[in-house]
């Protein structure tokens, strides 16, 4: 397999496909200054293990100033306030009064997945836009009322899922969407690690990621979102004809309330889609398989993607870098936030909604032993 960079393509044919399909000008993010206007934010809870991914990458950004924190376990809060310096000052035990006193222009939701619904009911009441961790909801249920919340309290709801921003996952779409690899036929898409407890998250995160009412289930709910996520953006938002899901105990000792192992088959009129989500792979892993009529591409961790072509030799690209303010999560909620860009995509509530009907259906297929047709519209 020959190894190359999107900027130099030995085959010109092959170039030609490559650049119409992902060539978007690289740009690299500029150096935040300390004259940018910094984004108030308030963080509600601290139970979601990306809580520290968020302060190990963004706390010392100069466009954004976490106002406060609403965290009712003070001993949690305590643990974050010594781990990265925070002043007693910036926590509060409730979200309302968080809000009240603090005035933040956007919440970073990092609590159990069913309290979103709360948090966005609470921040919809005073126009505060959020962008939580993935998924959305925990049901269609949950997720019609968020809808309803964002619609009535004219707030943005984003959705925050760490493969949005991976450049690999975009020069795939890329190539499907400028027709070099050809129509959509399969896509299958991998996601998932070891176990939660084997990779040793926090107790906090372990305790609502293994209950089946606060996650909405195990490994289907925790990883089959970014596959439903990924593959309805792929689609263009349409909705799947039918869902069909099988889910696994394979570790039931560890997890005996919650599946460890599911897979889900999407069908649409000229495509389908396998999501493998699992806390049983030998090793963390994030990719996706795009089959198209005339080639593939298949993403390789964040950076690259292999792709192959009609009667061409496989090709190890490596993609472009991603232009702000496309390139990480808090970029792009400044720019819907204080610029006014719409969100569409992975990030946009009206895809998540989506993504909760296919996990919803999945559950129940599960469950049940069958297949669930979905609407095309609700």
């Amino acid at each position: 397999m020959q190894r190359i960079s999107l900027l130099r393509v030995v085959s010109v044919g092959v170039a030609i496909f490559f650049f119409a399909a992902i060539a978007s000008t690289a740009q690299t993010k500029p150096a935040a200054t300390k004259d940018q206007a910094a984004l108030r934010v308030v963080l509600a809870g601290l139970v979601h293990g990306h809580a520290s991914g968020f302060f190990d990458q963004f706390q010392h950004r100069a466009d954004l100033q976490v106002v406060g924190i609403a965290e009712p376990d003070r001993q949690l809060a305590a643990q974050f306030a010594k781990r990265y310096g925070l002043e007693a000052g910036l926590f509060y035990s409730d979200l309302e009064e968080t809000l009240k006193v603090t005035h933040p222009q956007a919440v970073l939701a990092y609590t159990n997945t069913y309290d979103h619904r709360r948090v966005v009911e609470i921040c919809a009441r005073y126009g505060i836009p959020v962008m939580m961790e993935k998924p959305l909801a925990v049901s269609v249920e949950d997720a019609h009322a968020i809808e309803k919340a964002a619609r009535e309290g004219k707030i943005q709801v984003l959705v925050n899922y760490e493969t949005t921003w991976y450049r690999s996952n975009q020069a795939a779409y890329d190539l499907a969407h400028e027709n070099a690899i050809g129509e959509i036929r399969k896509v299958v898409v991998h996601d998932g690690h070891e176990g939660p407890k084997e990779i040793g998250v926090g107790p906090e995160f372990l305790a609502w990621l293994t209950d089946p009412k606060l996650n909405g289930a195990g490994a289907l709910f925790d990883f089959g979102c970014y596959g439903a996520d990924l593959m309805t953006w792929l689609m263009d938002g349409r909705r799947p004809d039918s869902v069909t899901a099988v889910t696994q105990q394979i570790k039931p000792d560890i997890y005996p309330r919650v599946d460890d192992e599911a897979t889900i088959i999407l069908t649409y009129p000229k495509a389908q889609a396998i999501v493998q989500a699992s806390w049983n792979w030998p090793f963390s892993r994030k990719d996706m398989e795009v089959y198209g009529q005339e080639g593939y591409a298949i993403t390789v961790a964040r950076d690259e993607l292999r792709v192959r072509l009609r009667e061409k030799d496989e090709k190890l690209i490596e993609a472009k870098p991603l232009a702000p303010p496309y390139d990480d999560s808090v970029s792009y909620l400044r720019a819907v936030v204080l610029g006014g860009l719409k969100p569409v995509g992975p990030s946009s509530l009206e895809t998540n909604v989506i993504v909760t009907e296919i996990l919803d259906a999945a559950r129940r297929s599960a469950a049940a032993g069958k297949t669930v047709p979905l609407a095309q519209a609700h």
